[in-house]
């Protein structure tokens, strides 16, 4: 009775985390609150989509987490014997997507936000100088957006060249990009595009400015945690490899199996676990909302 107790309190645990990080849920009910205004599905996608996975679906995801769940409680229960500290290493598996996928949303993120500034000023040329309509400008200038980016390009500008419909064509970058700067650029764009703007270049020299700003400041801000965030990493290395050393000393193996070496091995990982968390979160920057998302 005790071991499904635990393995329930642990599977809800996992889905407390992965709500929390990938749909913003809050509270430890098992659902979003009621003043939620899209969709979690919805939600699920955008979030993959802004780690260049908009072709991953969320089952799939959870799949994933799922089977390196199960992996890293076998390889636990391998090492230790027990099953609690499987189930803690079934935690910790489980969070392993959530991680690489956090981590790769943040890298485009980031090219992102280096790569906007010089597309705005791209377009800028191109619609005023050069004499390029919006939409041209705008899928001339993804064609030199970085590769993460440019399927983005690409996509909206088929609809384009299919539907001549521009509203249509920038949501499909929006959709695709997922970014506050594309949802800002594209719909400055999209207004001068239907109701006409003379002042489109100060506009967009405007809020190329701003964003050359933001990326200034967040740089500052990654550059001081850069010596933390190795620690952080480093740090997290060290107790498995303790755990190992001390295994192969002796009759280590067997004192990990005591019931003794059992409740430290757990209290040990479930520290380092909510350490390696913590740290991560009063470690981020904070990221500029979508304001414009369709």
């Amino acid at each position: 009775m005790i071991p499904l107790v635990l393995g329930l309190l642990a599977a809800y645990g996992v889905h407390l985390l992965w709500t929390s990080i990938a749909m913003s849920w809050t509270g430890l009910s098992p659902g979003p609150g009621g003043d939620r205004r899209k969709p979690a599905g919805r939600s699920v996608r955008s979030w993959l989509a802004q780690a260049g996975l908009e072709d991953v679906t969320p089952a799939e995801f959870v799949a994933v987490t799922v089977v390196l769940a199960c992996l890293a409680s076998v390889a636990a229960y391998v090492v230790f014997a027990s099953a609690i500290p499987a189930l803690v290493a079934a935690i910790a598996g489980g969070c392993l997507p959530v991680g690489i996928y956090r981590a790769r949303r943040r890298e485009r993120r980031d090219l992102a936000q280096e790569a906007w500034p010089r597309l705005i000023e791209e377009i800028r040329i191109l619609t005023g100088a050069v004499g390029r309509s919006i939409p041209q400008a705008l899928f001339e200038a993804g064609q030199r957006a970085p590769d993460e980016l440019r399927r983005a390009f690409d996509a909206a500008q088929r609809e384009w060249l299919l539907s001549t419909d521009f509203t249509r064509a920038t949501s499909v970058l929006k959709d695709r990009l997922s970014d506050p700067t594309a949802d800002a650029a594209c719909e400055t764009l999209l207004v001068a595009h239907e109701v006409g703007g003379a002042d489109l270049d100060a506009r967009l020299e405007a809020l190329a400015d701003d964003r050359i700003q933001d990326l200034q400041g967040r740089r500052d801000a990654r550059a001081r945690q850069a010596g933390v965030r190795f620690a952080r990493r480093f740090v997290l290395v060290v107790p498995f490899g303790m755990a190992m050393a001390g295994m192969s000393m002796g009759t280590g193996r067997a004192a990990y199996r005591t019931p003794q070496g059992q409740l430290i091995v757990v209290i040990g990982m479930v520290l380092v676990l909510a350490c390696w968390l913590w740290a991560g979160r009063i470690m981020v920057v904070p990221e500029e909302q979508r304001v414009f998302d369709s």
